[in-house]
């Protein structure tokens, strides 16, 4: 371990940063519905005997399902064409979300072919059923119907299981896997829609993009993880468990453009595989050579941060997000952190000094207890450079602490944005779930326009939701309710 001096106050001649990749949501959301519902398109294509609506039902289900299950792959928060406007917080939501509905179409699909025996004859319908689940001919979609459970059980309860990160990461890979080919097989080899025409070409096409986005994520990326390695140049402790890295690329390898505040998939050491990377913010103004990451201990992985020697090779994937000053454009900025939710916003606070932003900067800057505060002094050296105004508050007051004690409320918060315009003042913010939503909806209380509130959590657990989560998960609920209403379209069709 070793102290360093500053990043981010030593600039260079700025170069242009990367353009950040963006679908728009509403045309994501139509590409969704689509790939979804093709195959019911393409089954109505192919003449094959008639059979009791409820067995058309259940063919629907598990159609959509297995379409859906597949999207899966690219809405993991790692393709930025898919991400790029949305964020890595709503794309995880609606990851997390999609998984529980393709879950319910994939357990109703077997059940609703054996219900119309079942009303018929209720033995009887239970030894379908059955010959359905031991059959060999239908054994490979019962191997995804199984992994699919496992794997939609074990994500809801991952913070319950006594797994690390990563072996919870490869299980998720292997169960999403062979649930996803074994339900192409089983559509392929069982389907009866399937068995030839346009939706068996559907389903040779997802399989051999579901090859290609493995091949990406875990083929081409570990390849250029060790094509284009970084170093770490030094470590250096900034609050209690907060740590800072400064990664520099070696020779050879061409630096990140970025924008300050998104984040990368770092790694390090003989560890530099996909499968072992983990998301964190960048802390730093891409006007400076290489980048810095301020990581707290936390888990498996950064509890060992600290010891980390310098020279160590470190693979970086990146950058991702659009937790960026640059997607967000306003008159007037507030930047808000919780704990090592600083990270991001530390280095946004670097660019802006970089760049001489004119603009009037107010930083709001929360922590459970003074010694987890972290770049005090280059906070308070940011007043000779910018036009900016820093509230300090910590929940607990040991003795000594002169600052601000409680919660970030209401008044709090329009003190410091006291003289700024609310509806031309943009807020981005980063922080636990529960500081998050309640700040959000504060702000906008305040007057500011809900798109102007950006945010990123660093847990998804769930819990405490803001007036924001509120209106996405009714977006979602929309998606779920159109795919809902194209299976009752199809089961009404004939």
């Amino acid at each position: 371990m070793t102290e360093t001096v500053t990043p981010g106050m030593a600039t260079m001649p700025q170069r242009p940063a990367r353009r950040l990749p963006r679908l728009p949501a509403s045309l994501l959301a139509a590409l969704y519905l689509g790939l979804c519902t093709l195959p019911l398109a393409l089954s109505l294509m192919t003449d094959v005997s008639p059979h009791d609506p409820l067995e058309r039902l259940a063919a629907g289900l598990g159609m959509v399902g297995l379409a859906a299950m597949a999207v899966q792959f690219v809405t993991s928060g790692r393709f930025e064409v898919v991400s790029g406007r949305l964020g890595i917080d709503k794309i995880m939501a609606f990851h997390k979300l999609a998984a529980w509905w393709i879950l319910l179409a994939i357990v109703l699909h077997p059940l609703a072919y054996v219900a119309p025996t079942w009303l018929e004859d209720t033995n009887l319908g239970t030894e379908r059923l059955v010959a359905y689940l031991t059959q060999p001919h239908y054994r490979s979609g019962v191997v995804a119907w199984a992994a699919l459970i496992l794997l939609v059980l074990s994500s809801a309860l991952r913070n319950r299981l006594p797994w690390r990160y990563e072996v919870w990461r490869a299980t998720h890979l292997v169960l999403g896997t062979v649930a996803t080919v074994g339900g192409l097989h089983h559509a392929m080899s069982t389907g009866r829609f399937a068995a030839r025409g346009p939706l068996e070409i559907y389903w040779f096409l997802i399989a051999a993009t579901i090859l290609a986005v493995l091949a990406i994520l875990y083929g081409y990326r570990w390849l250029n993880l060790h094509r284009r390695p970084w170093r770490l140049r030094s470590v250096t402790r900034r609050a209690d468990r907060l740590w800072e890295l400064d990664i520099q690329p070696a020779d050879n390898t061409p630096p990140l453009d970025y924008h300050a505040g998104q984040f990368v998939w770092m790694t390090e050491g003989g560890r530099r595989f996909p499968l072992f990377d983990h998301p964190f913010s960048i802390a730093d103004s891409p006007t400076r050579p290489g980048l810095s990451l301020i990581i707290k201990e936390v888990g498996d992985f950064t509890r060992g941060i600290g010891n980390l020697q310098p020279g160590t090779p470190i693979g970086i994937d990146g950058p991702y997000g659009e937790f960026a000053l640059e997607a967000h454009p306003g008159e007037a900025v507030l930047l808000v952190a919780g704990g090592v939710g600083i990270a991001p916003i530390i280095g946004m606070l670097r660019d802006l000094i970089a760049r001489r932003d004119k603009r009037p900067i107010r930083l709001a800057y929360a922590v459970g207890t003074p010694s987890n505060f972290a770049c005090l002094e280059e906070i308070a050296a940011a007043h000779a450079a910018l036009d900016l105004k820093v509230l300090l508050i910590s929940e607990d007051s040991p003795p000594g602490f002169d600052g601000a004690v409680g919660r970030l409320d209401q008044a709090r918060l329009k003190d410091l944005l006291d003289g700024i315009e609310p509806r031309s003042c943009v807020a981005l913010m980063c922080g636990p779930g529960g500081m998050v939503s309640a700040v959000s909806d504060t702000l906008l209380e305040l007057g500011l326009p809900m798109k102007n509130v950006v945010y990123e959590r660093f847990d998804y657990a769930g819990g405490a939701s803001s007036r924001q989560d509120r209106r996405r998960s009714l977006a979602f609920g929309g998606v779920a309710a159109l795919l809902a209403t194209a299976l009752s379209l199809y089961y009404f069709g004939s």
